[in-house]
């Protein structure tokens, strides 16, 4: 393997990592300073959540284009932007990285490094809510990236997450490998593992609705849009 795709991946790793480390670290201190007052938690997790998706993005955006996120990583492999082959390398990096921030997390509480989550979350309204969360995300990422206005995506993304974080039943997980990383801490942000795959299914599904909409919405103008837009994207 080059250079090139070693710091890719080495940027998909430590991004996916500190992602989850930030959902599920924060989820665990909101927990332990409000325990009384779950609106509070969640204001408190969902605030971290955008402030840290931002600035992650903005770190490892010029390396591997920031996706930490599968389903943005089959979006943009959809699109040309990028061979197949980066998605056989990011996919699996994605989810051991999240998997890695999420023992991180537990450790950094005084956890064990592993503990299953028992949080069952699928009901038909967080599933819908999963595919409507993951629809509007990939419209963000490449609405920005189509219309050369990549450079504002860390702030719009977090922004947009954090949002979600209210405006969906799912508080918006969208993101097939945080979701797996999210089995693996029993706390405020965790899910079962029995949920975790009804929701992968819904996160794969909203993008690529998400997709549809943004080919129908914004068709790719060669002479405007930077051969690789993602990378400004994140």
């Amino acid at each position: 393997m080059t250079a090139a795709p070693t710091r890719e991946l080495l940027a998909e790793f430590l991004g996916s990592a500190l992602l989850a480390a930030t959902v599920i670290g924060s989820g665990i201190a909101a927990a332990r300073l409000s325990p009384a007052d779950t609106g509070l938690q969640l204001l408190e997790n969902a605030f971290a959540t955008a402030l840290g998706l931002a600035v992650l993005i903005l770190v490892f955006q010029p390396v591997s284009g920031a996706h930490f996120n599968s389903v943005v990583t089959l979006a943009d492999c959809a699109q040309g932007h990028r061979p197949w082959r980066d998605a056989a390398r990011y996919l699996p990096t994605q989810i051991v990285g999240c998997i890695a921030g999420a023992a991180l997390a537990n450790l950094m509480f005084d956890l064990p490094a592993v503990t299953w989550s028992t949080t069952e979350r699928v009901t038909p309204g967080t599933l819908a809510a999963e595919v409507a969360a993951t629809a509007g995300l990939v419209l963000v990422i490449f609405a920005l990236a189509r219309t050369g206005r990549g450079h504002l995506a860390a702030p719009a993304v977090g922004a947009y997450i954090g949002a979600a974080y209210w405006f969906t039943s799912s508080t918006s997980f969208a993101n097939p490998a945080i979701t797996i990383g999210r089995m693996f801490s029993d706390t405020f942000a965790g899910i079962s593992p029995a949920s975790a795959p009804w929701f992968v299914l819904a996160q794969l599904v909203g993008g690529a609705i998400g997709l549809a909409v943004v080919l129908a919405l914004f068709p790719r103008h060669p002479a405007a849009v930077p051969a690789d837009p993602v990378a400004k994207a994140g």
